[in-house]
């Protein structure tokens, strides 16, 4: 079971503006935020997403082929949290649109190169 989502950055304030953006969309809220750190989740769940400047204190670097997947309630909140992406410094990955499996998605990436979607689920 996956408890949390954890993507490295370089810029813990650029991230953390991405990263509100999306997540107001969403209901969630900040929880904590330390010197390296930055975390997020619903209310009463724990800690969902973070971002963090990488322990080693090398740059942080997005995996190819990683990826994170956030459950929207339906179509109009994944446009809405696409265009929250894209109008806070994150790159088009996808437009929101139907895949041929049938779901109906949109994909970015943030400004440090991650790549995260999101997907009705209703």
């Amino acid at each position: 079971m996956i408890i949390n989502v954890c993507f490295g950055t370089n810029d813990l304030e650029k991230a953390g503006k991405f990263y509100d953006a999306i997540t107001a969309e969403l209901g969630c809220g900040r929880t904590n935020t330390t010197e390296k750190a930055i975390y997020w989740s619903n209310p009463g769940v724990g800690v969902g997403f973070a971002v963090t400047t990488p322990y080693d204190g090398n740059p942080a670097r997005y995996g190819n082929g990683v990826m994170a997947t956030i459950g929207a309630r339906d179509r109009e909140q994944v446009d809405r949290i696409h265009a929250a992406a894209l109008a806070n410094g994150g790159s088009d990955e996808g437009a929101p649109g139907e895949r041929a499996n049938g779901f109906y998605c949109a994909y970015w990436r943030d400004p440090d190169g991650n790549k995260m979607n999101a997907v009705a689920l209703g």
